[in-house]
């Protein structure tokens, strides 16, 4: 039986007991460890690499949007909260699901089909390059994204920040393209000149460009220049 590695974020001590009883019965999830704030749940989460993590929204100081934040790449989520006005924008960003505490038995069984039909559908990956389906959540000012990275176009570099590109959405992140580029999939993701990451899947046209350059346009119709140097690479990274 494959099982799946779980982490408990919530503050309140009673609250995290609940969950764990709640998963009894789901011999898959093994929990791995708790944590009652931000802080020590960055620690454990960058420690044992979950599957998983039950997320409360409301915490002191930090809430479990300030961690997503704050780890850039996150496991699958599931937000547990007494409070159910987060309720919209947890389905914003894509979270599995979405519990109300006092947790109820046949609700949170629905949960548990959900999540373990999304975790089958994973690849391990060992590389250290974050695989495609991985969402990466971005808090943009007032807005919070939580984006799957195919479904990132391209990113652009602005110093010591990054645009992402995606849908008809864009959205900042406090990340160098370098730091970027070393986390994404080197099939997927090209590095078209020094300031630019495109997504090769959302190519729509390569033209030939002056100086033996060449000129891709995407799906959206924006175009990108590559460099010289990557135009060479880019003809060998496709050539039989």
């Amino acid at each position: 039986m494959r099982t799946f590695k779980t982490i408990i974020v919530d503050d309140e001590r009673l609250a995290r007991e609940e969950v764990k009883r709640a998963l009894k019965p789901h011999k898959e999830f093994f929990v791995v460890g708790e944590a009652s704030n931000v802080d020590e749940a960055i620690k454990l989460i960058e420690t044992e690499e979950p599957d998983i993590i039950f997320l409360d929204i409301h915490m002191p100081e930090k809430s479990g949007f300030d961690l997503l934040e704050e780890l850039g790449a996150v496991p699958e989520v599931v937000f547990t909260t007494a409070y159910d006005q987060y309720a919209v924008k947890a389905f914003e960003l894509n979270a599995l699901d979405y519990l109300v505490k006092p947790l109820r038995e046949e609700r949170f069984a629905k949960t548990i089909e959900k999540v373990k039909q999304e975790l089958v559908k994973k690849t391990k990956v060992t590389s250290g390059v974050l695989p495609m389906h991985r969402k990466i959540f971005i808090k943009d000012g007032e807005n919070c994204h939580f984006i799957p990275l195919s479904d990132i176009r391209y990113i652009e570099s602005l110093e010591n920040y990054a645009r992402l590109y995606f849908g008809n959405q864009k959205a900042m992140i406090k990340r160098s393209l370098n730091h970027l580029e070393e986390k994404l999939d080197p099939t997927v993701f090209f590095r078209a000149n020094r300031s630019q990451i495109i997504n090769i899947h959302f190519i729509q046209e390569i033209y030939p460009h002056f100086n033996n350059r060449l000129q891709i346009k995407l799906t959206t119709s924006e175009t990108i220049d590559v460099s010289s140097r990557q135009s060479v690479k880019f003809k060998n990274w496709n050539s039989l």
